[in-house]
């Protein structure tokens, strides 16, 4: 587990292969052409961007630990940090999460999916005022390939067999067909350095919006506009201050009296003191991310999948939406994807709190015996109050469950992925291939449930490198129903991100299925003040 932290946050370490759902020509069919703007999508278009100003964020999400050095990002600070200063060879869209060209301006996939070409920029400097070309970035991937780099992405860049430049372009060969390739070059650790930044990894030295004014790991970060940033489409302050808050009640109040113009990470319960604020935004956007109960289906009395139907239509998901998520979020199936998702599966029913179902198929399970369901606070806020819900539900089923609260300290370490049942909390990815491949494959080392399915295995497989989005789409359906209908996961409901800023703010991107505007909320907004 050397590539990710032992919390399964999709924000904080990539698991995986970093893949999102798109149709193969895209790039190549004129992308290129119409990248200007597109950073700027929807509504905040409505208003024409002003540009000047000192915008600071109060951020949740960074430590002494923290790096300069993008292979090692973790964390929503760093995660912002690395957009001001940086970019990628490709981005996803606001709106679609389709891949977008960045500095990477047209690619091509083979007839398999198993080579892909890129065309680099060739008129993109750095910071420094070296040119950047088509070695830097053969460099950086290089890098985050390199096993002794730890990088975060070194396990979504195991798939890439050959990285080489071929006739002036970028050419990359998998080990295995990849139709989401191109999203897998979005992940922000691989920001594009000079000469990779082998020379001098925590650098930043990048081709971003801003360039670093100071740092101080775990406490402040400063930026200056670059005044010869290649796009005009972004980068409308003068200046960005990030500010590290980690605790609730110091961002809260940093906002209200005015002292920052954004802060993240607010818990719903806190909603209704902030509108009392004067001048304050909620910025609710709908996520990827999911609450859950996860039973082990290797494990008895879980390997009974009448047992795992009864307690699937045991749960109440809507009064966890209510009394636990504070109404903000959406309710879960039990797949782990929703309409945030490209190609998302369409006509599956709702699974619905039914007493009834839940004691027929429990009796039929033949299990009469109370069944131990481990809970923290760790596991997601207000695990403890949902695994006690669970259990009001449950009863009116005569189902018996044994709540055990668990110790915050370790609880990733010695309760997830090891007890047969327990509460959870996953994090989005970027494509339904990398959400599957992450918990679900059999071989998966994050398979938290258990599950493993030669048939589905062999799906996903023939899903991953079927370039024709409508087969795909069928595919991924019946994966999801495989699951839904005999899995172990039990998913009451996806999270939404809830972030704040003041009314000056403006030009906020709802990125879907993203937070922090999927990194670039600093070089998306301006100030109208």
């Amino acid at each position: 587990m050397s590539d990710f932290t032992k919390r399964p946050d999709g924000l904080l370490v990539p698991a995986g292969i970093n893949r999102r759902g798109f149709l193969a020509g895209t790039a190549a069919l004129g992308l290129a052409a119409g990248f200007a703007g597109t950073m700027l999508a929807g509504d905040a278009r409505a208003e024409e961007p002003k540009r000047g100003g000192h915008l600071k964020l109060g951020l949740k999400g960074g430590a002494t630990t923290d790096t300069l050095d993008p292979a090692g990002y973790s964390g929503s600070v760093s995660f912002v940090i690395g957009h001001l200063w940086g970019d990628t060879l490709v981005e996803s869209d606001p709106k679609t999460g389709a891949p977008m060209p960045a500095l990477a301006e047209s690619w091509e996939p083979s007839a398999d999916a198993s080579q892909w070409t890129f065309k680099i920029r060739s008129d993109v400097s750095f910071h420094d005022g070296s040119k950047m070309t088509i070695a830097d970035v053969i460099a950086t991937l290089k890098r985050h390939s390199d096993e002794g780099s730890k990088s975060g992405a070194l396990g979504l860049m195991r798939s890439i067999k050959t990285i080489e430049e071929k006739a002036g372009a970028l050419v990359l060969t998998l080990t295995e067909g990849n139709a989401d390739l191109p999203l897998l070059l979005t992940d922000y650790h691989l920001i594009i350095q000079p000469r990779g930044g082998v020379d001098n990894p925590a650098s930043p030295i990048g081709t971003g919006p801003y360039k670093l004014a100071s740092y101080e790991a775990g406490l402040r970060s400063t930026f200056e506009k670059n005044a010869n940033d290649w796009r005009q489409d972004r980068g409308f302050v003068d200046s960005v201050e990030i500010i590290v808050m980690n605790d609730t009640t110091a961002r809260i109040a940093a906002l209200s009296s005015g002292q920052v113009h954004f802060i993240n990470n607010i818990d719903p319960k806190t909603v209704p003191l902030l509108k009392r604020a004067p001048h304050v935004e909620i910025l609710r956007t709908a996520g990827k991310g999911f609450y859950s109960f996860l039973m082990h289906c290797d494990t008895a009395p879980f390997d009974n999948n009448n047992l795992r139907l009864a307690l699937k239509y045991a749960i109440d998901r809507q009064a966890i939406l209510d009394r636990v998520v504070g109404g903000f979020g959406t309710l879960g199936n039990d797949y782990p994807v929703n309409e945030n998702y490209a190609l998302a599966p369409e006509g599956i029913e709702q699974r619905a709190y039914d007493p009834d179902k839940a004691a027929f198929h429990f009796k039929k399970s033949g299990h009469d015996r109370p069944i131990l369901l481990r809970t923290s606070d760790a596991a997601f806020p207000g695990a403890i109050d949902a695994a006690v819900l669970f259990q009001e539900s449950a009863k009116k089923a005569g189902i018996e469950l044994e709540v055990r609260r668990e110790p915050e300290d370790g609880y990733w370490t010695n309760v997830w992925n090891v007890q047969p049942f327990c509460a959870s909390y996953w994090g989005g990815r970027p494509t339904q291939d990398s959400r599957y491949s992450t918990s679900y494959l059999s071989s998966a080392e994050w398979n938290d449930t258990r599950f493993k399915r030669e048939d589905f295995d062999k799906l996903l497989l023939q899903a991953r490198s079927e370039l024709d989005d409508a087969k795909r789409k069928e595919m991924y359906k019946t994966m999801a129903m495989t699951v839904r209908d005999e899995g172990g996961l039990i998913l009451p409901v996806f999270n939404d991100y809830v972030n704040a800023a003041s009314a000056s703010l403006k030009g906020f991107v709802h990125d879907i299925g993203n937070d922090l505007s999927n990194g670039y909320v600093a070089s998306r907004v301006w100030l109208d003040s």
